[in-house]
């Protein structure tokens, strides 16, 4: 199902993140990788609702959280590919 939807509708522009005292640059593209690397996770088959879900999940986890600025890109990337394996594992 993941045919039917597009990685750029859940993309980030800067004015989408808020206040970041100057970062919002840094925070958009940051969340933007992250999302893709989800993306890239996610099976073809998987339900849009579930896509949705754990696309969206993920600046719901990071929303405020100064680790987006601080913590270093791996570390990230690794949170997230636990994130979306857990999700799927939830829904398996």
């Amino acid at each position: 199902m993941k045919d039917l939807l597009n990685v750029q509708d859940y993309l980030f522009a800067v004015q989408d993140v808020g206040d970041w005292e100057g970062d919002e640059e840094h925070v958009a593209e940051t969340l933007n990788d992250l999302i893709h690397i989800a993306w890239d996770r996610l099976p073809d088959e998987a339900e849009c609702e579930f896509i949705d879900e754990t696309i969206n999940g993920i600046w719901e986890h990071l929303r405020g959280d100064m680790a987006v600025i601080e913590a270093d890109f791996e570390e990230l990337v690794d949170w997230v590919i636990h994130y979306v394996d857990s999700s799927l594992d939830e829904k398996m």
